[in-house]
């Protein structure tokens, strides 16, 4: 099972990988970084995507409706698994680590449009969210 320095590099084998972060969404404070950042500044980069990130995972319109049945609380996994912001040149895939740590942790991969194949960017980063060890 892969660490965070790890699991980032594998990230960045991805095509198009421009940059790729762990980042803690309840605090923006990046927990490994690699590659380039938004903007030049990886903290920055980190606290702008956390922002994101926390807008999405605390709102109730995004859970799956099972979920807002059962009573889910929010101690559980954020009901978001991923998110995808696109602009003229890049894609920004945030995706969502389950509750092996505490639940509060996504991975930034952030892809060159022209090169990068956003599906296999999901795909992979989902099997990587799956197998992270923080420890």
């Amino acid at each position: 099972m892969p660490g965070i320095d790890e699991c980032l590099l594998e990230a960045m084998r991805l095509p198009g990988a421009r940059g790729a972060a762990l980042i803690d969404w309840t605090s923006g404070l990046a927990l490994g970084t690699v590659g380039e950042s938004p903007g030049g500044d990886q903290e920055t980069a980190a606290v702008e995507a956390a922002e994101i990130a926390r807008l999405a995972a605390e709102q109730h319109a995004f859970a799956p409706d099972g979920d807002l049945e059962a009573g889910v609380t929010a101690d559980a996994d954020p009901p978001v698994e991923d998110l995808i912001v696109s602009n003229r040149d890049s894609y920004h895939v945030l995706r969502f680590v389950g509750s092996s740590f505490d639940g509060s942790v996504f991975l930034h991969l952030w892809l060159a449009r022209a090169e990068g194949n956003l599906a296999l960017a999901r795909i992979r980063l989902g099997e990587m969210a799956e197998r992270l060890v923080l420890a």
